[in-house]
Order: C-alpha cells, then sequence, then structure tokens
C-alpha cells in the first residue's frame, strides 16, 4: 500500500518503506486522502478547492470550488469539512448527497 506525503505544499507518492514513487501535485496542497484500493486520491488546496486525482497523477475533476479545509474517503463517497464548520458528503462524481452537522 502506498503513502501520500505533503511536503512545503507538494504532494508526493510513496511506498510503505518511503520510496519515492512520483509527484502528484506541486502547488499549494494542504490535505491528501488515498480511497481504499489506492487508485484516487482527494486532495485540498489551500485556496479551499478540492481535487479528485489518479495515483499516476493526473487530474480527474474538481470536486469542490472553495470553502473546503480537508476532505477523507467515507468508503466510495467523499466527506468534506468545510470553513464554517459543516461537512458535505458528495459522490465520486462530485455531486452533493447531503450536509452532516
Amino acid at each position: 500500500m502506498n503513502i501520500l506525503k505533503i511536503d512545503g505544499g507538494k504532494l508526493e507518492l510513496r511506498t510503505d518503506r518511503g520510496a519515492f514513487i512520483r509527484t502528484i501535485c506541486y502547488r499549494d496542497v494542504v490535505d491528501a486522502d488515498l480511497n481504499n484500493d489506492g487508485s484516487l486520491i482527494v486532495i485540498t488546496l489551500n485556496n479551499g478547492k478540492v481535487e479528485l486525482r489518479k495515483d499516476s497523477g493526473s487530474f480527474v475533476r474538481t470536486i469542490v470550488y472553495r470553502d473546503a479545509v480537508s476532505a477523507r474517503w467515507n468508503g466510495g463517497d467523499i466527506a468534506i469539512r468545510l470553513a464554517n464548520g459543516k461537512t458535505e458528503l458528495r459522490k465520486e462524481s462530485g455531486s452533493f448527497i447531503r450536509t452532516l452537522w
């Protein structure tokens, strides 16, 4: 299983022993999380945007455009904590499911 390392705003994918595999994102990363099988990464940027990327680093889609603080996988869905303290649950496609308090 691979792990993610954030170093100075840059997101790196590494082996579980710490060996470098590749850089996923070069800019402004504050939080990231791998899905259960390690094929998709949800990335939170310091401007509040949440992006979905493949483990190869290729961009899939933007999930949220602003106000996000962090994002985590919740099964096949994505839980996004917002700056106002609320948490949104969204599908992998980015569509809104519900707000969690």
